[in-house]
C-alpha cells in the first residue's frame, strides 16, 4: 500500500520530502503534483520504475518519458539545446511545458525514443516539485498521471489514492491540480512543432490560437 505524504502546497515540509527521496532513491515509483496534473515519477536510473510507469499508463516504448529538471543549465545536460531553442525555452520557463528535444550521451537509451533518440525535458512552476528536485539533486523521470481509457489526468489525490494505492509505492498530496497536462512542443526541427495544446499557453512560444 502506498505511503502518502500530506504536503504544504506553498511551504513543503522538508522532513516528508527526505523521506519521499529516500523512497525514490530504493527504486520506489510516486505520484505527485506538478503545475498541471500530477504526474508518475521515478529515479533516472530505475529501469524497473520505468515499467511499472509504463504500465499503470498502457504505453508501449514509442511514448516519450519526460526529464523533470530544476532549471535551464540542467537540461542543457539531457538535451543539446542550440541558442535558438534556448531564447525560447528562457521564454516558456519554469511553466507547464514539455518539450521535445535531442538527447545527449547523458539519457541512457532506454529513456529515448526508439527511433528519433528524442527526450521530453521540462522545468515546473511548483513549489513541491522544486523542493523535491532540490533534494534530490537529480530530475525526475515522469510521465503524466492519465490511466487507460479516462479522458483526461488526474488531479485530485482521494482519487489518486483510491485507484492506484496498490501500484505504487508514494502519494505526494498537495492538494488538488489542474486536470491539463503540459502543452508539448517539438523543438527538433526548424521551427517548434505543437505537439499537444494544454495548460502552457502556446503565445509565449510566437504561435496564434
Amino acid at each position: 500500500m502506498a505511503e502518502l505524504f500530506h504536503v504544504h502546497p506553498d511551504n513543503p515540509q522538508s522532513r516528508l520530502l527526505a523521506e519521499a527521496v529516500r523512497i525514490l532513491r530504493g527504486g520506489g515509483v510516486m505520484a505527485y503534483p506538478t503545475d498541471s496534473s500530477y504526474a508518475l515519477g521515478c529515479m533516472i536510473g530505475d529501469k524497473g520504475g520505468m515499467e511499472r510507469i509504463r504500465a499503470i499508463r498502457g504505453v508501449d516504448q514509442k511514448h516519450h518519458f519526460t526529464l523533470v529538471c530544476r532549471d535551464l543549465s540542467e537540461i542543457a545536460k539531457y538535451a543539446k539545446v542550440d541558442n535558438r531553442q534556448y531564447r525560447l525555452l528562457k521564454a516558456a520557463t519554469p511553466g507547464p511545458f514539455t518539450f521535445i528535444l535531442e538527447a545527449t550521451k547523458e539519457v541512457p537509451r532506454r529513456l529515448q525514443h526508439p527511433k528519433r533518440s528524442t527526450i521530453g525535458l521540462r522545468v515546473p512552476d511548483n513549489a513541491v516539485v522544486v523542493a523535491l528536485l532540490a533534494e534530490l539533486g537529480e530530475p525526475i523521470l515522469s510521465m503524466t498521471l492519465a490511466l487507460p481509457g479516462d479522458e483526461s489526468p488526474l488531479g485530485d489525490p482521494n482519487d489518486i489514492r483510491d485507484r492506484l494505492e496498490h501500484r505504487v509505492d508514494m502519494i505526494i498530496d498537495a492538494g488538488p491540480c489542474s486536470l491539463e497536462p503540459t502543452t508539448v512542443l517539438d523543438m527538433t526541427g526548424e521551427a517548434p512543432e505543437l505537439l499537444r495544446r494544454g495548460r502552457g499557453d502556446p503565445k509565449l512560444l510566437g504561435f496564434d490560437d
